[in-house]
C-alpha cells in the first residue's frame, strides 16, 4: 500500500546539517573579512526594510562588505573574549552584537562613513506596531490619495476596502466620500494593522529607514570607538520585530 503524502517523513538531520554548514560558512566569511578590511563598524537599523538595506549594499559594494542578522554567529566569529577574539580588540565589538545588529567592513575613513550614513534616510510606510509620528485626520469630503501629484480621489471600486478599514464612506458621483472628518491615528500611539494599511493606501509615510552607527573597530590600533547612536523616536517599534531580516540577507555584495 503506497504511503500517503500526510505520512511522509521529513529528515531533521539534513535540515540541521544544512543549517550548521550555513553557520560555519558565515562564521568563516566574517573572519575572512575581519582580516581583510581596515575598519569594522557595528550598526543597527531603524524601520528595517530589505529594499533599502539592499540599496545600501549596492551603493557600498565596491568599497565595503555588509553582514546583517544572525547576531550570535557574528559575535562568535569575532570572538567575545580576549582569548577567543579573531584579531586584537575585536571582542569589545563582539560583546555588543545583540538583536538586529549588522557589521560593515570597509577601508573608507571614519569621517566619510559617518557623513554618508548620517545623510542616508529613506521614508517608508509604517507597519502595525510602529508609533504614529503625527496625528492624521481625513477631512470630510472625497477620500484622497495624498501621494498622487496632484492628489486624486479613490476610485469607486476601492470603497469596500476603505469601509473595511474603518471609514464610514458614502458614494457621491462615483467617489468614496466622508460625511464627517475621520481620525486615522494619533501621534505617539502604536498603529493597528488596519491603521497602517489605511495610511499606506492614502500614501502617508511615517517611518524612516536609517542605519545608525554604534561602534568602530580599528585593525591598526585594535581600539573600539563608540559612536553616538540609538534609534530616534520616529523609528521606534513596539511589539513583534519585523520579519524581513531573513537568512538570505546575511551577506553583502
Amino acid at each position: 500500500m503506497p504511503k500517503s503524502k500526510r505520512s511522509k517523513l521529513v529528515s531533521l538531520t539534513k535540515v540541521s546539517k544544512k543549517t550548521r554548514e550555513h553557520k560555519n560558512a558565515l562564521l568563516s566569511e566574517v573572519q575572512q573579512n575581519a582580516g581583510k578590511w581596515k575598519y569594522c563598524w557595528l550598526f543597527q537599523v531603524g524601520a528595517m526594510r530589505n529594499t533599502h538595506l539592499k540599496t545600501v549594499r549596492n551603493l557600498w559594494k565596491d568599497s565595503a562588505r555588509i553582514f546583517f542578522g544572525r547576531a550570535a554567529v557574528m559575535a562568535k566569529a569575532l570572538g567575545t573574549t580576549p582569548e577567543e577574539e579573531h584579531r586584537p580588540g575585536l571582542h569589545k565589538l563582539a560583546q555588543q552584537i545583540k538583536g538586529q545588529i549588522g557589521l560593515l567592513f570597509t577601508d573608507s575613513e571614519p569621517q566619510e562613513v559617518i557623513e554618508w550614513f548620517d545623510d542616508f534616510r529613506q521614508a517608508d510606510f509604517a507597519r502595525s506596531g510602529n508609533l504614529a509620528s503625527q496625528t492624521v485626520t481625513l477631512p470630510a469630503g472625497p477620500v484622497m490619495r495624498v501621494h498622487s501629484d496632484p492628489p486624486e480621489p479613490f476610485p469607486h471600486n476601492e470603497d469596500p476596502q476603505l469601509r473595511k478599514l474603518g471609514l464610514n464612506t458614502t458614494m457621491k458621483r462615483g467617489v468614496p466620500t466622508l460625511e464627517a472628518p475621520h481620525k486615522v491615528c494619533e501621534k505617539g500611539k502604536a498603529l493597528t494593522g488596519e491603521q497602517a494599511q489605511l495610511l499606506k493606501l492614502i500614501g502617508e509615510k511615517m517611518v524612516v529607514f536609517r542605519v545608525t552607527l554604534l561602534a568602530r573597530w580599528d585593525s591598526v590600533t585594535g581600539l573600539v570607538t563608540q559612536t553616538e547612536g540609538g534609534l530616534s523616536a520616529e523609528m521606534h517599534v513596539v511589539g513583534e520585530p519585523e520579519a524581513e531580516d531573513k537568512d538570505e540577507d546575511m551577506g553583502g555584495e
